[in-house]
């Protein structure tokens, strides 16, 4: 065999070697990324606004790197959510979207054993809206989530959801 066809081989070899060996390599497995798991699960939602009762499932995606959010009612309101932990920025993403045509953008960072996340909407006149929402898993295995809105650059905050996610028993 000559020997640039045997360095060839060689080449090859090694290439397919590190190839395999870096598609193995999960690419969210830092704790970081699984700051937010326990809010994965398929759940009934309530709160004190609404009697009715809400069905949310929340997936793990794209290999664990993402998680879905896909929330409905009774009524019929319908939203979606995706959520991701930036290693650049070391915040946690979320992307809500409804279909009443709501847009909403929060970062923020899982600490003191709550994920806290905000961001900034605009009300029908313009007007700056601060956004807070925080989950806060609970030792029965139940998950709160209080949105919180602000009209006055934080001075007061108003809850407009605070709800309580429980496990759905199969």
């Amino acid at each position: 065999m000559s020997v640039s066809l045997n360095n060839a081989i060689v080449a090859a070899v090694i290439t397919v070697a590190l190839f395999t060996s870096t598609q193995a390599i999960a690419k969210c497995d830092a704790p970081q990324h699984r700051q937010f798991d326990f809010w994965v699960g398929e759940w009934q939602v309530s709160n004190k606004q609404n009697s009715n009762v809400s069905q949310s499932s929340i997936s793990l995606i794209n290999d664990g790197c993402g998680i879905l959010e896909e929330y409905t009612t009774a009524a019929g309101y319908q939203g979606k959510s995706l959520n991701i932990y930036d290693a650049t920025t070391e915040q946690w993403h979320q992307t809500w979207i409804d279909n009443g045509g709501t847009l909403l953008q929060l970062d923020g960072k899982f600490e003191q054993g709550k994920m806290t996340l905000s961001g900034v909407t605009y009300n029908k006149d313009g007007k700056k809206v601060l956004n807070r929402i925080i989950w806060t898993p609970n030792a029965d295995g139940t998950v709160r989530q209080q949105w919180l809105v602000s009209n006055n650059k934080g001075k007061k905050w108003q809850s407009i959801f605070d709800g309580l996610y429980k496990k759905v028993v199969n």
